[in-house]
C-alpha cells in the first residue's frame, strides 16, 4: 500500500469536517439534480434493447438452418448482456422509484428474458455494494475458484489452489462458463431461505429455458442448435465478465483491520474506465464505477456529470481517485491475478 493510500484510509472524523465527507459530496450531487429519474432515457433504452431481443429471435427463424446462425448467437450474447445490465439498473431502482415496479421489471428482465434469478443476484450484489473487495464480506471476491489476494492464496484449498497457480492465464477461459454459472446458482438459490419469492422466480426461470431451448431446437438441426447455445453462452459469459471485472479487480483489498469510512471504502476499492459513448453503452454505465458505488440509485445518464464533481471533491480531500482506459484495466487485472497466485506457486 502506498503512503498516499495509507493516509487516505485514515478518514477524518465527521466532527472535524462539519459533517461526514460523504454527506458533503451528497449535497453537491443532490444540488445538481443528478439523483432525479430519467424517464425518457430509460424509455428509449428499454425499447431499443427490447426490439433487439425480439428481433434476434425473429432472425433465428428467418435465417434458417445455417451455420451463419453462429453469428447471430454472438449478437444475441451482446443483447442478453444488455438485458442483464438493464436488470442491474432496475435492481438499484435507477429506473423506477417504486420498489414493486423495480422488482417486477427486474424479474421480467433477469428471470424471464435472461435466465438469471433476480432475487439471488440482488442478494449477492447488495452484499457486494456494502463491502466491496472486503476479503471476508464481499461474495464477489470469495476464494471459491480464484484467489483475489495473496492472503487468500496462502490459505487456498481445493479448486482455488489448483487454478490459482495459473489463474491469470485461465481467467478468460473460465469466463466462457460464467453464463452457465449464473444459471446454476440461480436455480440453486431457489432453496435458500433468503429467496423472497422462490416459486415465482423458479417458474420464470423454467419458462425462460423452455422457451430458449424450444426456439433454438425448433429453428435448427441438433448439431447447429448445440453449437448456437455453446457460442451464445460462452460469449455471454466473456462479455459479462469483461464488463464487471474492471470495476474492482486489482484494486485495494479490504481486510478486517482497516478503518475506512463509506466514501473511502467505495472510492479506494473501485476503478473507473475511461471512454466515450461506445464505452458507456457497452458497459451500461458501469465504467463510472466509483460514482455508481457512491450513489447506486443514480440513473446512468447522470454518472458523467457526477464523475466530474466527485473527482474534484476527492482532490480537495486528498483521496486517490483512479481511472484508466479499458485495455489498461484488463492489463492490471491479469497482473493482479498473476501476483496473487504467487504464494501458491512458491509453495510448490
Amino acid at each position: 500500500m502506498t503512503t498516499e493510500l495509507a493516509m487516505a484510509t485514515e478518514a477524518p472524523s465527521a466532527k472535524a469536517t462539519g459533517g461526514s465527507d460523504f454527506a458533503q459530496l451528497s449535497r453537491r450531487i443532490a444540488a445538481e439534480g443528478l439523483l432525479d429519474r430519467r424517464a425518457a432515457y430509460y424509455t428509449v433504452r428499454i425499447t431499443l434493447v427490447g426490439l433487439a431481443f425480439v428481433g434476434g429471435w425473429v432472425a433465428l427463424f428467418a435465417l434458417g438452418d445455417t451455420w451463419l446462425q453462429l453469428v447471430l448467437a454472438a449478437v444475441m450474447a451482446v443483447v442478453f448482456a444488455q438485458v442483464g445490465l438493464l436488470s442491474h439498473d432496475l435492481a438499484h431502482r435507477q429506473v423506477f422509484s417504486s420498489r414493486r415496479a423495480s422488482e417486477i421489471g427486474g424479474r421480467i428482465a433477469a428471470n424471464l428474458c435472461m435466465g438469471m434469478s433476480y432475487g439471488w443476484w440482488m442478494n449477492k450484489h447488495t452484499r457486494h455494494h456494502a463491502n466491496p473487495n472486503h476479503e471476508e464480506r464481499d461474495p464477489d471476491v470469495a476464494p471459491d475458484i480464484l484467489v483475489w489476494s495473496q492472503r487468500q492464496a496462502r490459505f487456498a484449498t481445493g479448486v482455488a489452489k489448483f487454478i490459482g497457480r495459473r489463474q491469470a492465464y485461465l481467467f478468460l477461459p473460465l469466463l466462457t462458463l460464467e453464463g452457465l454459472n449464473l444459471s446454476f446458482n440461480s436455480f440453486k438459490a431457489l432453496r435458500s431461505p433468503t429467496m423472497k419469492r422462490p416459486f415465482l422466480e423458479g417458474a420464470l426461470l423454467v419458462a425462460h429455458f423452455v422457451a430458449y431451448f424450444g426456439l433454438v431446437f425448433a429453428a435448427l438441426s441438433p448439431g447447429k442448435a448445440f453449437a448456437f447455445i455453446a457460442v451464445h453462452e460462452a460469449l455471454l459469459g466473456v462479455y459479462m465478465g469483461s464488463v464487471f471485472a474492471p470495476n474492482h479487480k486489482g484494486m485495494l483489498m479490504v481486510t478486517p483491520d482497516m478503518r475506512l469510512d463509506f466514501l473511502r471504502r467505495q472510492v479506494l476499492t473501485s476503478r473507473n474506465v475511461r471512454g466515450g459513448v461506445l464505452t458507456d453503452v457497452l458497459m451500461g454505465g458501469l465504467n463510472y464505477q466509483i460514482e455508481h458505488h457512491l450513489f447506486p440509485s443514480m440513473p446512468c445518464p447522470a454518472l458523467g456529470r457526477a464523475q466530474r464533481i466527485t473527482m474534484e471533491f476527492c482532490a480537495e480531500k486528498g483521496i486517490p481517485y483512479y481511472e484508466v482506459g479499458l485495455l489498461g484495466s484488463y492489463r492490471e487485472i491479469f497482473r493482479h491475478l498473476h501476483r496473487t497466485g504467487e504464494p501458491i506457486r512458491e509453495a510448490g
